[in-house]
């Protein structure tokens, strides 16, 4: 099957390198000149653990073309839409300014019997509307809505070898008509007995920003834990461990630290917020306000907590902050809990050195005032206070007495709760974290 894919950011570029490794012919479609050269050269714009491979497989192929003329998309049966969604500057809710330009952009290069498949994450109502906008354009294409359910550090996987499948597709026969169509395209996925739901388009948009609420709300839950177990004492890893035995709540996603972030959690859960709010039913997720609450106060919990080990102050201080991406095997520093925090701890007077094994650059260029060292010890040389702030496996593996000769101090601050306690412990360091003592 032909396919398009609209917008190659990292959603984008997973799914059509993904598609075409299926079998099918994949053009990509991005205004960025970046990106384009460098798929088309076969290189990854982005870190992701896989993903290089994956284009060098295809390469091989043929079966995948990159380009900046959205005209390259006639003749594809199948046009999926990827653009992004960032939160507005002026509020919570998203911004559709992509996704409108694209699927009006799109609809001039639609011919009968094409489906056009957005998979961008957009406030519940936008499928109906854009829906209209593809009809009036052309009468004899439809509309689907496919929503992603990407991890990042998983996305090769999540894409070829999903936990499921949502279509999000009109009543009646151009319904089915599309539901039958994506099911070709996920023809292979789909043998191995992954499940799949067919739906109307107002599920199939709540579905992500739900799930993304969900686990939302998982994660600043333990961290509430945190929060009551540093004041009385307790211990939120054994915490987590006890409660996660009940099949009911389960271990995954009660990892009490330094909280979430990234481009999809912390904007969907606002963006769910305001599109509520709009709807008249903004009581029904106003929790979501302080899960987003709870979930910032960790990084202000962290500037405490190196300030303690400090001394009362982190002024003058030289920190080393290990981690700058918002989560291990990526290179994204998009709303970074651990980047924010350097940043916090650098306007109170400390001297920061970041060092992280794939997000420097793009750390440096979105703070660019930080200090920043490609090497994890010449960044501990001289540190008076070390911050584990993306559990990195690389840091997980640090030997307590080795990183000890290169450090001024030995006070560590776990935002991560990733490092073996008690070996650090017993090597001399003072030792401190979220939820812990």
């Amino acid at each position: 099957m032909k396919i398009s894919v609209i917008g190659l950011g990292y959603l984008g570029a997973v799914h059509a390198a993904s598609m075409a490794s299926l079998g099918h012919e994949v053009v990509g479609v991005d205004v960025d000149p970046a990106k384009v050269e460098a798929l088309s050269a076969g290189k990854a714009p982005f870190y992701e653990p896989g993903f290089e491979a994956l284009l060098e497989e295809v390469a091989q192929t043929g079966r995948l073309t990159v380009t900046s003329d959205l005209a390259a998309v006639a003749g594809s049966s199948v046009h999926f839409v990827c653009v992004g969604t960032p939160q507005r500057s002026d509020g919570y809710a998203a911004d559709l300014t992509y996704v409108d330009a694209a699927i009006r952009s799109l609809s001039s290069h639609l011919s009968p019997g094409e489906i056009v498949v957005g998979k961008s994450t957009v406030p519940v109502g936008t499928a109906a509307r854009l829906a209209e906008i593809v009809s009036k354009a052309e009468p004899g294409a439809v509309l689907a809505w496919n929503p992603e359910f990407l991890r990042e550090g998983f996305a090769v996987k999540d894409t070829l070898h999903p936990d499921r499948i949502v279509y999000g597709v009109p009543e009646g026969e151009s319904g089915r008509r599309a539901a039958q169509v994506l099911d070709e395209v996920y023809a292979v996925p789909l043998t191995d007995g992954m499940p799949r739901i067919v739906t109307d388009y107002p599920t199939a948009e709540l579905v992500k920003v739900a799930a993304n609420s969900f686990l939302a709300t998982k994660i600043s839950f333990i961290n509430a834990m945190a929060e009551l177990c540093e004041v009385a004492g307790g211990d939120v890893t054994q915490l987590a461990d006890a409660i996660g035995h009940d099949a009911r709540i389960g271990r995954r996603f009660l990892n009490a630290g330094l909280g979430f972030g990234g481009g999809c959690l912390p904007k969907d859960i606002r963006a769910f917020m305001a599109r509520a709010d709009e709807l008249g039913a903004g009581e029904a997720v106003a929790f979501l306000s302080e899960v987003d609450e709870i979930n910032h106060r960790r990084r202000v919990r962290m500037v405490d907590l190196a300030s303690d080990v400090l001394g009362g102050t982190v002024e003058g201080a030289r920190i080393t902050v290990l981690g700058a991406a918002f989560k291990p095997d990526s290179d994204d520093v998009r709303d970074s809990p651990a980047l924010d925090v350097a940043v916090r701890l650098h306007e109170n007077g400390a001297h920061v050195v970041v060092h992280d094994p794939e997000a420097v650059e793009n750390a440096r260029l979105k703070q660019p005032s930080l200090s920043y060292e490609p090497e994890v010890y010449a960044a501990l040389d001289g540190a008076e206070a070390v911050l584990v702030l993306t559990e990195w496996r690389q840091y997980r593996d640090l030997d307590p007495d080795k990183v000890a000769e290169y450090v001024a101090q030995r006070n560590v601050v776990d935002g991560r709760n990733a490092l073996d306690r008690d070996a650090w412990k017993t090597a001399g360091w003072h030792y401190r974290a979220l939820g812990r003592h």
